[in-house]
This record gives C-alpha cells, sequence and structure tokens, in this order.
C-alpha cells in the first residue's frame, strides 16, 4: 500500500498483509484509490481536494484521507473506533509527516455526536461491507453538524448504497467487489 499521487506520491505506507477480519480492516487498494482521486479532481466537482477539510470515517489505515493530503487537502481528522486500526494510522501520518494537520478520533463513527468546529467539505466513507453501517454514520454526520453545506461525499461499500434523504447522487461506480458513490450533501 502506498500513496498514489499528489506531493507524497510513492511514499510506501505501513502493511496490513491481507487485512485483519477481527479488526474489520480491508484497506482501500491502491487502484481503487487512485480511480476515487482521478473522479474527484477531474470530475465536474471542481478541484474539491484543493484546501479541503475532510473527515475519513471508519479510516482503518487512513489512506484515504492521507491520500487527500498529499493531493492538497488542509486538514484530515480521522474517525476509528479500533485500537488495531488507530495504531496503523498513526504510523502512517507518521511516516507522512502530517503530525500538525492531522487529527485521529476514537469514536464510533454512527454516533458522532454535535460538531464544535466548522463543517466539513469532503468526507471519506469506508464502513466494513455488509453491515449497514453507511446510513447511520450519514446520519450522524447530517445530526450534528458535521458537513459543511454541499459537501462531497466519497462512500466505499460492498453493494450501492442509495442516497438518503436529502443527499443527492452524484455518481455511482464499481470496481471489482467495491461500489464508490459519490453524494452531494444538501446546501
Amino acid at each position: 500500500m502506498r500513496i498514489v499521487g499528489g506531493t507524497r506520491r510513492g511514499l510506501k505506507l505501513a502493511e496490513v498483509g491481507a487485512g485483519d477480519a477481527a479488526a474489520h480492516l480491508r484497506p482501500t487498494s491502491d487502484r481503487v484509490r487512485e480511480a476515487i482521486f482521478n473522479l474527484l479532481m477531474n470530475g465536474p466537482y471542481g478541484n474539491p481536494v484543493e484546501g479541503a477539510r475532510a473527515l475519513d470515517l471508519f479510516a482503518g489505515t487512513g489512506a484515504l484521507g492521507l491520500e487527500a493530503l498529499s493531493r492538497g487537502a488542509a486538514r484530515v481528522a480521522f474517525v476509528d473506533d479500533g485500537t488495531a486500526a488507530r495504531a496503523l494510522l498513526r504510523a502512517n501520518i507518521e511516516k507522512m509527516q502530517a503530525m500538525g494537520a492531522t487529527d485521529v478520533w476514537r469514536r464510533d463513527a454512527t454516533r458522532m455526536g454535535p460538531n464544535r468546529g466548522p463543517g466539513y467539505s469532503l468526507v471519506f466513507l469506508d464502513p466494513p461491507y455488509g453491515k449497514g453501517l453507511g446510513e447511520p454514520a450519514l446520519g450522524s454526520l447530517a445530526e450534528g453538524h458535521w458537513l459543511a453545506p454541499g459537501a462531497l461525499i466519497v462512500w466505499e461499500e460492498g453493494t450501492p448504497p442509495l442516497p438518503p434523504e436529502g443527499f443527492t447522487l452524484l455518481d455511482q461506480r464499481r470496481y471489482g467487489d467495491t461500489i464508490i458513490t459519490l453524494l452531494k450533501a444538501p446546501a
């Protein structure tokens, strides 16, 4: 696993092996991450990464959020309640030398609570496949005012999710057993 683009392109991240089933670690492959960022940066969305305050839910190794930092995001907050995931995440943040541009929160992504700061304009949502955690996580973000008006959500799932009420489906693509869904939050 490595950073596939931006200023830290080629940086090798901490090894997970085939993933950690007990910790639900299933890192986004380099190929899928590259496809996601090509879609974001070359699609009709302007460049939602440049200068973004990004939120990486079910962060795992942090590969999506760290890729965003490499490609110009201003700050990334990582959320994961798993001990193994947070250890890998911290190791990857150190490898990236991104301690000053990141936050790591031990929190259940489906119960975020109220946000005390500005909303996030870019959200990566990569819950464990098939557990139905994406919908409650998005609901929690909306309820707690975590989303900036019109925020872009990148949702990685094993089956096509249905956008919650008020969210606009922008795009949906399949990469092997992974479905990438782009949503726009209500303005």
